[in-house]
């Protein structure tokens, strides 16, 4: 089946799943998001004990997402991590230590022997949540203002300044896009919290909370939409290969394939709409709505940047340099094996889906977890 694809045709495949485990990916980070609510939802230990234990419940499957999306992009396309990981040392090494601190928190911070204290571990959760995203951001953002690297004629890349992706924090599409995604993470908890906690106290804050981090959201939102469609893009002519500045690329790119536009418009809507009925209708399973609008949006940013003969990852150093998904990937028979052992993707999304539905099966109380002895 897969062996009787050409090698585009592969490339175009691997990089929808790309798409599709990247927006998985940022869905998930409402438990990110979740943990910088700790103490603006919790006003007392036992509050903050049960939103801990609600996340916590659904950290590992965020964990799950991001070994997926990080396996494939590695395995696919193994020139960008190459790329990305020489230059952009400091940014992917900051994600790295945000993640191996939250899941050290979770582990330690109710132990009996955790002599740091259960606030130092807070600050750890809100440390991942707050600055491990928006580097995130800030490095998703540099797939469209590019990064300034050269890659010679054996494949071998360097970066021409020294700041090893810091540099990145001083272009204010890059933050802003790393803040969207902040606030994103913030609006996805206080939904996820509103439905899975029984608390009134704590879903009264939650709809506060919500109603501030939806308008620092959608500024955020709406500033980077309008940037991408306003800004120049790096378009490969199909024919020579040759990489060149094309004015308003990424709008082309959503008019050409008017799919990726709906889906842009209807995951927006999406998200809008939940939102409204939670704060206004009183709706509390608006996590599936902004859930799939999320997924849908995010999916259609990553599949402008790699289709419509675009580079996903512009050289500011060398145009020619830039990466495409027919110049990164790996080889034929690499793609066709995998894409056999990405027929199990669906047996996973499952597998999340069921254990999902299967810890929510009843809303989760403080009586709850203080009657259990094994909490977080």
């Amino acid at each position: 089946m897969f062996g009787a694809l050409s090698l585009s045709q592969l490339q175009e495949y691997w990089w929808l799943i790309f798409a599709i485990l990247g927006a998985l990916f940022v869905f998930m980070t409402f438990v990110q998001g979740g943990q910088t609510l700790l103490h603006t939802l919790g006003k007392t230990e036992q509050e903050r004990d049960l939103l801990v234990n609600s996340l916590g419940r659904k950290w590992e499957l965020t964990f799950t997402s991001i070994v997926m999306f990080g396996g494939a992009l590695f395995a696919a396309f193994p020139k960008f991590y190459a790329v990305s990981f020489g230059g952009a040392y400091f940014v992917w090494m900051g994600i790295l230590f945000t993640f191996i601190v939250q899941a050290v928190s979770y582990e330690y911070r109710k132990k009996a022997s955790n002599f740091f204290g259960t606030r130092v571990y807070e600050i750890f959760m809100y440390i991942n949540g707050s600055v491990g995203i928006f580097l995130i951001g800030v490095f998703v953002g540099t797939l469209f203002t590019g990064g300034h690297f050269y890659v010679n004629s054996a494949n071998l890349s360097h970066w021409t300044n020294s700041t090893y992706g810091l540099g990145a924090v001083l272009n204010p599409f890059n933050d802003i896009f790393g803040l969207m995604l902040v606030f994103l993470a913030r609006v996805q908890a206080n939904m996820y919290f509103i439905n899975n906690v029984a608390e009134e106290d704590i879903l009264r804050r939650a709809k506060t909370s919500l109603a501030y981090s939806t308008v620092l959201f959608v500024i955020a939102f709406l500033y980077v939409v309008v940037s991408i469609i306003a800004m120049s893009g790096f378009a490969v002519d199909p024919q020579t290969h040759v990489v060149f500045i094309q004015s308003h690329k990424y709008l082309h790119n959503l008019l050409d394939m008017p799919v990726l536009f709906a889906m842009l418009l209807v995951g927006a809507l999406m998200v809008l709409g939940a939102i409204y009925a939670t704060l206004l209708k009183g709706a509390r399973r608006g996590i599936w709505f902004t859930g799939i609008g999320t997924i849908l949006v995010v999916m259609s940013l990553f599949l402008t940047l790699g289709y419509g003969n675009t580079a996903y990852y512009p050289s500011l150093s060398n145009l020619q340099s830039s990466l495409t998904i027919y110049n990164s990937s790996s080889s034929h028979y690499t793609l066709t094996v995998m894409s056999y052992v990405s027929l199990m993707v669906p047996f996973v999304l499952a597998y999340i889906f069921w254990a999902w539905k299967a810890m929510d099966m009843d809303k989760i109380t403080i009586k709850e977890i203080e009657s259990d002895s094994h909490h977080y």
